[in-house]
């Protein structure tokens, strides 16, 4: 998880980065490109808050789905385990 979430500050910080120097070199007032900055920050962060709630959504997917499955393997050896009692009482 944490791999992800630097490679999505990365990413966004990036994206920030082109779109800051792309707004910064166009022909535009300094009131007109500190709003355009604005606005594209407002975006990133939305992107942000985005990606964040999905990578937190996919992790508690994860954790209950591999909670599921330890609970179906102690099962299953709990199983194994009864029917080796039994076939060494035979």
């Amino acid at each position: 998880m944490k791999n992800i979430g630097s490679f999505l500050g990365g990413l966004l910080a990036g994206a920030a980065i082109g779109a800051a120097v792309g707004i910064l070199l166009a022909p535009k007032s300094g009131a007109e490109t500190r709003q355009q900055i604005k606005d594209k920050l407002n975006e990133l962060e939305d992107e942000l808050s985005t990606m964040r709630e999905k990578v937190k959504e996919k992790g508690h997917e994860i954790k209950e789905s591999t909670k599921k499955k330890m609970y179906d393997l102690e099962a299953k050896i709990e199983s194994l385990m009864k029917e080796y009692k039994e076939s060494l009482h035979l």
